[in-house]
């Protein structure tokens, strides 16, 4: 299905991090998206440009927030205990529900995680854990709305749609003092149901 091409300009502030590079872009006083873990500049606005269908502007003069921000994104990055509770999103985007995951979503602490079921609970809705899933998965505001917090049920990783996918999210739960092993293997068993039926 082809993308439905936007018109928005928005104002962006590209930045380095040690989760790679991130930008910020704001209309007014309303923060409308945060990106990160790129190799370059020119690789976030390449990527806003192309997953969005936003037409970035050149890097501008941040206003005094939104330099702030960056400041304690960087410190988030190089393993600082930052909260971003503050940050004020743009949500006009959302329906009622997903405003709901998202509140809900930005409650979680540092250090904790949240099924997608447990998610959907705490916003109102439980039994929507599917539902949940998706918003997560569509999340304009990685690490200010801490989606890499919510894992699937069984305590596994579940997904991650920022660039690298899980090993991001297993580095990012590492640097909250939440260890995920690389691959949770199952053992097999010695005997299988069939040959105990032999």
């Amino acid at each position: 299905m082809k993308a439905v091409a936007r018109t928005e300009t928005c104002n962006t502030h590209v930045f380095p991090s040690d989760l790679g590079w991130m930008a910020l872009t704001w209309a007014g006083e309303w923060l409308t998206r945060v990106t990160f873990g790129h190799p370059s500049a020119a690789a976030v606005i390449s990527s806003l440009e192309v997953e969005d269908n936003w037409a970035a502007t050149e890097p501008v003069n941040a206003p005094k927030w939104i330099a702030q921000l960056a400041v304690r994104l960087q410190s988030y990055a190089a393993g600082k205990a930052e909260e971003f509770d503050d940050a004020p999103l743009e949500l006009s985007h959302l329906s009622p529900f997903q405003k709901k995951v998202v509140q809900a979503c930005r409650r979680i602490k540092r250090g904790k995680v949240r099924s997608y079921g447990e998610l959907a609970a705490a916003a109102g809705s439980p039994g929507a854990a599917r539902a949940v899933g998706s918003v997560m998965s569509r999340n304009r505001f990685p690490i200010i709305v801490p989606c890499h917090r919510v894992i699937a049920s069984g305590r596994l990783l579940g997904g991650f749609s920022a660039r690298d996918g899980l090993n991001m999210k297993r580095r990012m739960l590492a640097l909250e003092g939440v260890e995920f092993p690389a691959k949770k293997t199952v053992a097999k068993p010695l005997v299988t149901a069939s040959e105990r039926l032999l």
